[in-house]
């Protein structure tokens, strides 16, 4: 496995305590621009784009979640970083999952976002469908298809700049990148082993995702003892983006940021 060297941002506090946010597929580190503020407030704040995304490198697929994982672990040593706390959303929550699980000592908390632990023939399905939509059409068909699931309705009318920064990003993923990491999402096996995640974890779910649904979120922090759960009423699957101020309020205590 040879990990790849993420483009990375950091900014906020020097000397603070390190957050590595990590993006989901089809999107950028510029996802978490509107948690920008709050978070580098109070800590360190490292954000990076998963390979095959934005600026990163593209190695050829498929990807598993051991090899995107590693990438992470390589990007905390290329910063000098020995402890940091993980916030990913959708790829990037599972990403932080697998972090807690293979490298525990290493996470001090970790935000599990948008995000599932298993890969039921359903949601398998869905990226066989995906991928088909990828080779018809290219990474715009695949975007034309998920906006919808992304953004609610009524953000994608009030605020229209939300949706073209999200579309600008998701052009920027290479068909490799989103193949590879296709397949890493339908060999996605963490649920069981979520019994043994002894990371101060935080789960949160869009009420209205039907990508991660609140139920499956649920699930998950259910076999991950003594771990948070916070629904973001309104919310489809970029719940950072859509219901910005209820996702800001579900991580604030966790996270120990002040409103």
């Amino acid at each position: 496995m040879t990990s790849q060297t993420l483009h990375s941002t950091v900014s906020g506090r020097e000397g603070a305590p390190v957050l590595l946010l990590l993006n989901s597929l089809g999107a950028t580190q510029a996802m978490w621009e509107p948690q920008l503020p709050l978070l580098e407030a109070r800590y360190r704040v490292i954000r990076c784009d998963t390979r095959g995304h934005g600026q990163s490198p593209t190695p050829p697929a498929p990807y598993s979640f051991d090899d995107i994982v590693g990438d992470v672990l390589a990007l905390l040593d290329s910063h000098g970083v020995e402890k940091a706390s993980v916030m990913g959303l959708s790829l990037g929550g599972m990403t932080a999952l697998g972090l807690g699980l293979a490298a525990p000592k290493r996470i001090e908390r970790l935000v599990c976002c948008a995000a599932r632990a298993d890969a039921p023939p359903p949601f398998v399905q869905n990226w066989h469908n995906r991928l088909g939509m990828l080779e018809d059409g290219g990474i715009e068909a695949v975007w034309n298809g998920t906006v919808g699931m992304w953004l609610g309705e009524e953000t994608r009318k009030s605020h229209p700049e939300r949706e073209a920064g999200l579309r600008e990003s998701f052009l920027q993923t290479t068909d490799e990148g989103y193949r590879g990491c296709a397949h890493a999402l339908m060999g996605l096996d963490y649920l069981r082993q979520l019994g043994g995640l002894n990371v101060p974890t935080l789960f949160i779910a869009g009420a209205e995702d039907a990508a991660a649904p609140p139920e499956a979120m649920l699930a998950m922090a259910q076999a991950c003892p003594g771990s948070e759960y916070a629904v973001v009423p309104g919310a489809k699957h970029i719940v950072n983006i859509d219901r910005p101020d209820g996702f800001n309020a579900a991580i604030l205590g966790f996270l120990g940021l002040d409103a």
